[in-house]
């Protein structure tokens, strides 16, 4: 799945000379915690977000220091400090250097470009121009649809053999013998496992699968010291 795919093109924008009260009446309004900046043309020049509102001399949250670390911090970053907290204008608090995505990249790649730079939405620009934005709710509406896409029934020998495909793929299945029996949708998982956690990894595979109902747990965990065999708990 690409960008393209899920982004939502017509993303709520703002101009750099744009107040700093329209931006926070925007964000308000339409619910949203960020807004890309553009210019006339169109161009991504930046972003501004809530966080560049928190410290704010109107809010008394404006950052304040020590007269000793206040000799120490360079006179330029202090002014830039004092420019963020009193601003009128977006280009005055907004951030110039944006990470943007390209709309042909897979969607792992804006997950990967979130939890590296600790973001929650990514501007779509395509020569030049912003032509959209993914958010992480957009991921969140891409996995929702996934999921209600995955809800039409299967029968009991499909649901086996799906189930059984779905763990020969991972590792950690195949440290135990599991075993998967498929009755009116309800699947009974068996064996052995060799770390609690595999069970609760096999009976989400199960459970991914459509036309799964309900997932039967008897599978028995063998201490790998011992080697003893020790049911689940009834």
């Amino acid at each position: 799945m690409l960008v393209r795919d899920i982004m939502t093109s017509t993303p709520v924008t703002v101009k750099a000379s744009s107040s700093i009260a329209e931006a926070a009446s925007l964000m308000l309004d339409n619910r949203i915690s960020g807004l890309p900046v553009i210019d006339d043309d169109g161009t991504l020049i930046g972003i501004v977000s809530e966080g560049d509102f928190l410290r704010r001399g109107e809010l008394d949250t404006e950052r304040r220091r020590s007269c000793f670390l206040e000799f120490l911090t360079s006179p330029g970053k202090l002014a830039d400090e004092y420019v963020h907290a009193h601003g009128r204008k977006v280009e005055e608090v907004m951030t110039s250097r944006v990470t943007t995505i390209s709309p042909q990249q897979p969607i792992a790649d804006a997950v990967r470009l979130m939890e590296r730079g600790d973001i929650k939405r990514l501007p779509v620009v395509e020569d030049d121009q912003l032509i959209g934005i993914v958010a992480r709710s957009d991921l969140l509406r891409a996995l929702l649809n996934i999921l209600m896409a995955k809800s039409a029934p299967n029968d009991d020998a499909q649901i086996e053999a799906t189930i059984q495909t779905e763990l020969a793929k991972h590792s950690w299945s195949g440290n135990g013998f599991i075993c998967v029996a498929v009755k009116d949708g309800v699947a009974e998982l068996s064996g052995t496992i060799f770390d609690e956690r595999e069970r609760l990894a096999a009976k989400v595979a199960a459970e991914n699968v459509p036309g799964v109902k309900s997932v039967t747990d008897q599978l028995s965990w063998i201490d790998p010291y011992y080697g003893v065999a020790v049911p689940l708990p009834k």
